[in-house]
């Protein structure tokens, strides 16, 4: 058995490596992605223990802070340790990635004593100077800093420069996409800072460390409502606070998602590996019917013969999957790369025998199963035969095309005839290339919606696509300064949107508020409505499935001191803040606290550059804003990780489908060739050249690729939407709208049909090699 599968392997060397390099594909990418999969969320937690990071942190000014506070917290069931540490907390601009990022940024004291949360640096100079500062090591993989660089804050039209003096490892603050980043500076430099600002910037954090982790959610909810309840006067507390689980979900959804897409494309070269081996398998049946037959002849046994067929994929389907694995460690520092640009933190890939030898068994029974089912017919086919090379008594096909009845050009008709002929070969190719062209579809529409047109994506947050942000210090009347800017020169229109902290039921929910829905541009509501009147509100379906209510129902929502009931109007989706979104009226919201008036315009533009608007509102109404953000400029800066990593995954979905259309082509030309070289030879004998035969071959092979790429285009146009929606689900998306780009889709599908010709007509050029004198010689 071993004899006649190492025979039929050496036989067949072509196929052989094809088949090979499929399998070995398929088990890369499927052992990275279960390796990230399974990993990552331990990684995460590895690394809090690792950093002795808090599993709660609670920020506030020093004018909220009231021992009680700390009381709480230490006394809280399953609270291991706590710290509470005076910092410096500020809204800051600064240069980050592709643009200027405006965060609120927490400013420790480097040389403080601390056990929650200590400075833990990943690279740093050997020198010191009056102006260090030690920023999260997101600012060297997605910020685009080194050691060294100069790193200047704008606060309040001033700026503090600095100089970066190291990189330091945090999970709670180190990313842009929670809202706040953790900033350290030595104690000379702290102090001074301190000294020049204002004591709206004098802060307090307080970090909790946890048994269990888990419970870091209801700990933050809990520590806010006791906070309110304790509360004496009327004035709304400045207390926030971040835990564990919402950190961790926030910064390994993308992660998750491109580990996700790596195991659907792994899914679907095993599926095209699998296509493959049927159709070898039956080719070599055939191709060796007379080989059958004298080995049952001299005593061989059909159970013999199949399990050496058996034996001989199974051989290649483990040196594949064996070496795929081995080369998924050696690809593993890029994808920890993407890893480390999206979480901030370094990721060190430690061998998982379990779902290597998993990714081994999948592969390798997928194989055995396929070709179990493709060979099983060795045992029905009689000695006498297999002899006649499977021809029995009775063996006519008819003739689709017969060429004395049918108009058309010769050569046309001939590849024509010879597309029908290969009927389950066809089928197998329109299969693959319907596969690949989706999948190649669906990466690019992904990479266009995050790199180009960024819209959709970041409507998906829950934003709003304004040009201009502005804050409206509390002893101005917002109205007149909408007012005002409206009449300003180059703006399309204004809005109020804040975005508050309630209490929904007893869940914590960030909700917005604003005039009149209708005039905002992003409409999060997917089902229903936003709300129209005082008494109506819309949820998230996170918050829904939460409190098990939904369209119809009231809720009562609760801020300060006040607890009103409303009516639910529409769900809504969000990934921003976990999809604990909800949206209010400004009137809706007069009744929580009846001198309400808004603190945020949103401003939107046209003819201008957002940069100098700013500069024109800040010369004619700086006395009333507190500050301004370039919303086009933050985008661009806080979405340029996500266009790394997506771009690193498109790249590799067409260098795949490339290398694929190019392996299946080769195969399927070459074993053609072989099986009708007496009928090419023939045909040069007569007086057809090679190049009309080539294009024979490569003409037969168009309608079905044609067929593949369109229904595979068609797939990916309708059906792109609808599985990003199963993906994103988790993070709180229920209904996605990617931009489908139809001439970026035409494009690719034009793309594979001339990569398939061209590649047609290189392997077919083997024809030229035969001669109607060889045939006789031989």
């Amino acid at each position: 058995m071993m004899n006649l599968a190492m025979a039929n392997i050496r036989k067949s060397k072509s196929a052989t490596i094809s088949l090979f390099i499929f399998i070995l594909v398929a088990a890369l990418l499927l052992n990275i992605g279960l390796m990230v999969i399974t990993q990552l969320s331990t990684f995460f937690d590895q690394k809090a223990d690792q950093l002795n990071d808090p599993h709660v942190t609670i920020i506030m000014d020093q004018a909220s802070y009231h021992p009680t506070y700390g009381e709480f917290l230490a006394n809280y069931s399953g609270v291991k340790e706590t710290e509470t540490e005076e910092i410096i907390n500020i809204s800051i601009n600064f240069n980050f990635g592709n643009g200027e990022l405006t965060n609120s940024v927490v400013i420790f004291n480097a040389d403080a004593n601390r056990n929650i949360g200590p400075l833990k640096l990943i690279e740093k100079l050997n020198t010191s100077t009056t102006n260090d500062i030690f920023v999260p090591y997101s600012f060297k993989t997605n910020g685009g800093y080194d050691l060294g660089d100069d790193f200047i804050i704008h606060y309040q039209n001033k700026d503090y420069e600095y100089r970066i003096a190291g990189f330091l490892e945090t999970t709670m603050m180190g990313t842009n996409n929670i809202g706040v980043m953790k900033f350290m500076l030595p104690e000379s430099s702290y102090q001074t800072l301190a000294a020049e600002l204002d004591n709206q910037s004098k802060g307090l954090i307080m970090s909790a460390v946890m048994e269990d982790k888990t419970q870091s959610t209801k700990l933050e909810n809990d520590f806010i409502q006791n906070a309110k309840q304790s509360q004496v006067e009327e004035t709304t507390l400045n207390i926030w606070g971040l835990n564990f689980e919402l950190v961790k979900n926030v910064n390994t959804l993308t992660i998750n998602i491109v580990a996700t897409i790596l195991v659907a494309f792994a899914a679907i070269i095993v599926l095209v590996s699998l296509i493959v081996i049927k159709f070898r398998v039956s080719n070599n049946i055939e191709d060796g019917m007379a080989n059958i037959g004298v080995l049952k002849s001299i005593g061989y046994t059909s159970r013999q013969i199949l399990s050496s067929i058996i034996l001989q994929y199974i051989l290649i389907a483990l040196c594949g999957s064996v070496v795929g694995i081995a080369l998924s460690y050696a690809l593993m520092p890029l994808i920890g790369g993407i890893i480390s640009t999206l979480s901030g933190l370094i990721w060190i890939q430690s061998f998982d025998m379990i779902v290597n030898l998993i990714s081994i068994f999948f592969v390798t029974i997928c194989v055995v199963l396929v070709t179990l089912l493709s060979a099983f017919r060795v045992r029905k086919i009689l000695p006498v035969a297999a002899l006649r090379g499977g021809i029995q008594t009775h063996s006519f096909r008819k003739n689709r095309i017969p060429l004395e009845k049918a108009k058309g050009n010769l050569h046309f008709l001939l590849a024509m005839k010879s597309m029908l002929a290969n009927a389950k070969q066809n089928i197998m190719i329109v299969l693959i290339i319907m596969a690949l062209t989706f999948a190649t579809v669906f990466s690019v529409v992904l990479y266009y919606n995050i790199a180009s047109d960024k819209t959709a994506f970041v409507n998906l947050f829950g934003s709003e696509p304004a040009n201009v942000y502005i804050a409206v210090k509390l002893e101005a009347d917002t109205r007149d300064l909408l007012s005002n800017i409206e009449q300003m020169d180059h703006v399309r229109k204004v809005n109020i949107f804040d975005l508050i902290t309630t209490n929904i039921d007893g869940q914590i929910v960030y909700t917005n508020v604003t005039d009149h829905y209708n005039q905002l541009e992003n409409n999060i509501v997917y089902e229903g409505r936003q709300p129209k009147y005082e008494n109506e509100i819309s949820i998230s379906w996170v918050v829904s499935s939460q409190i098990d209510k939904g369209i119809g129902d009231t809720v009562e929502v609760e801020y300060g001191n006040e607890t009103v009931s409303y009516l639910v109007t529409g769900l809504s989706q969000s990934i921003g803040n976990l999809g604990q979104i909800a949206s209010l009226t400004m009137e809706g919201m007069q009744q929580l606290q009846s001198g309400y008036k808004g603190a945020t315009l949103y401003v939107y533009l046209e003819g201008i550059s957002t940069k100098d608007f700013i500069k024109n509102v800040k010369e004619q109404y700086g006395d009333d804003i507190v500050e301004t953000l370039d919303i086009d400029e933050n985008i661009e800066s806080q979405t340029s990780m996500y266009t790394a990593a997506v771009f690193a995954v498109m790249v590799m979905v067409l260098i795949i489908t490339i290398l694929v259309v190019v392996m299946i082509l080769y195969l399927v030309i070459k074993t053609m060739i072989t099986k009708r070289k007496q009928e090419f030879g023939v045909m040069k004998a007569i007086g057809y050249s090679t190049i009309q035969l080539m294009n024979q071959i490569s003409i037969s092979f168009l309608p079905v690729i044609i067929t593949g790429v369109i229904i595979g285009g068609v797939l990916g146009y309708f059906f792109t939407n609808p599985m990003l929606s199963v993906l994103l689900s988790n993070a709180g998306i229920k209904r996605l709208e990617f931009i489908i780009h139809l001439p970026t889709i035409i494009m690719i599908c034009v793309g594979i049909l001339i990569l398939a010709y061209i590649v047609s007509m290189f392997v077919s050029r083997k024809i030229k090699k035969i001669s109607a004198y060889g045939l006789i010689t031989e």
